[in-house]
């Protein structure tokens, strides 16, 4: 079953080449921080670009389940009416956040410094994904935690009613957990310290200073340090949303394998802590151009023109690049089967406890496509076929995953034999758009 409803098999062939603007919606980590924030600022935030798929749409809702006004206005452009740090009121109902571990991850943070209790669910995908990575450090502040076995959803927790400042050194390298910590640490007296051995996506950094919160980040012996000082008053801004470079990486890694494609994927975000993929693609030879480079609202943004490129080469992934391109491994290890020779990734272990086992659900795929892919628990490996040499011809099974369901369609616009994914009811949770604007650029995309 797809997270919203019946399956819905999607099938994509080869056939002509990509060519036109590919606009993708806007970045999904920076729209659920937008409203989380919005919700936790006093007076009216308003946000422009909010990418409007469900798992942002379930975030909006859990925002008016703690108290604050979310307003839809049409078009992408949304006011949030914050209730302050530690205003949040005690929910009526469960909290679903559908598929999104980001937003049960980040709405936990934001209300586990405030003495109410919460209940929250999901799907089958994220009530199979482990919690306690985040419910463990929140625990220090205070905060307890009651759920399934595996600190797994359904899961409710109680809110420190006297929280303590934490400082904690994260265990893996993940934006979850240290955004869920720093949003604990606003309704907290003194210091939040969250230590990293690797910088991870610092989207909450650069947003808890635009909204007036005192945040330092320095390196030292420890690692990357980031220090927050709690119980600010945030002020209400006007955000602009970038376009998601990781919804750029289909249209970008399509436009790269389909022959003889030109695609330009206008305003992304280049934030470096989100753009390793674009850097691996042209160091494996990718025609991947940057234009009208800019900064919006305090984030890198470019153009990005991608063409199709027969000349990639296969190389060793650098594994201190994973955190800036974990979500983009599926894709890249398609591009990885249309070049020559070993595309070695390291490194990834994050990658097992994402919507689904990613590591796997790919080389399942991949292999039944015919393609040549090795695994181990934190790495895995393809060895590439050169352009048009994937054959293809087989049903991939998406796990509730969207970026596995997309990933498979962009290899089959390339391979061989079509390929069809068993349910792409998943892709609405990042990529709503994501069949009509891969149908404009000339992809055979089929529902069967």
């Amino acid at each position: 079953m797809s997270a919203h409803g019946k399956p819905i098999p999607m099938t994509a062939r080869s056939g002509a080449p990509l060519h036109g603007v590919a606009e993708v919606p806007g970045d999904k980590s920076i729209s659920h921080r937008s409203l989380i924030l919005g919700a936790m600022a006093v007076g009216e935030t308003r946000i422009t670009g909010l990418l409007e798929g469900q798992d942002v749409l379930d975030t909006a809702r859990a925002m008016r389940a703690f108290g604050a006004e979310v307003t839809d206005h049409g078009g992408g452009a949304w006011s949030v009416h914050g209730v302050g740090v530690g205003g949040f009121g005690e929910p009526d109902d469960v909290i679903d956040c559908g598929n999104s571990g980001t937003g049960v991850r980040l709405i936990m943070g934001a209300m586990a410094t405030t003495p109410i209790t919460a209940t929250f669910t999901g799907d089958a995908s994220l009530n199979g994904r482990p919690m306690g990575r985040v419910t463990d450090p929140l625990a220090l502040f205070g905060t307890a935690a009651y759920g399934r076995r595996g600190g797994r959803l359904p899961m409710t927790l109680v809110g420190a009613a006297d929280p303590v400042a934490v400082r904690y050194a994260t265990p893996v390298p993940s934006a979850q957990v240290k955004s869920a910590i720093l949003l604990a640490g606003l309704n907290v007296r003194g210091d939040t310290v969250v230590i990293e051995r690797e910088a991870t996506r610092d989207h909450t950094e650069r947003m808890l200073a635009g909204f007036g919160a005192k945040i330092e980040v320095e390196e030292t012996h420890e690692g990357h340090v980031i220090t927050l000082t709690g119980q600010p008053e945030l002020q209400p801004q006007e955000i602009a949303v970038p376009r998601d470079p990781s919804s750029a990486a289909f249209p970008v890694c399509a436009a790269l394998i389909v022959e003889g494609s030109d695609v330009l994927v206008p305003g992304i975000g280049l934030n470096p802590t989100r753009a390793g993929l674009f850097t691996t693609l042209r160091e494996m030879g990718a025609d991947l151009t940057y234009e009208n480079e800019r900064t919006e609202g305090g984030e890198p943004v470019a153009d990005l023109r991608a063409r199709f490129s027969p000349d990639m080469k296969g190389i060793a992934v650098p594994p201190e690049r994973a955190a800036s391109m974990i979500d983009e491994y599926p894709i890249l290890s398609v591009v990885a089967c249309f070049a020559e020779g070993v595309t070695d990734m390291q490194g990834v272990k994050e990658l097992r406890v994402k919507e689904s086992d990613r590591i796997d659900a790919m080389a399942q795929g991949l292999r039944a496509c015919g393609a040549i892919v090795d695994e181990g628990e934190d790495w895995w490996r393809v060895t590439g076929m050169g352009p048009g040499g994937l054959p293809g011809g087989a049903t991939c099974a998406s796990r509730l995953d969207h970026r596995i369901a997309m990933s498979f369609l962009i290899a089959g616009m390339a391979a061989q034999a079509a390929v069809t994914v068993d349910d792409a009811g998943p892709i609405t949770t990042s990529f709503p758009i994501f069949e009509p604007l891969m149908g404009a650029l000339g992809a055979d995309l089929r529902r069967d």
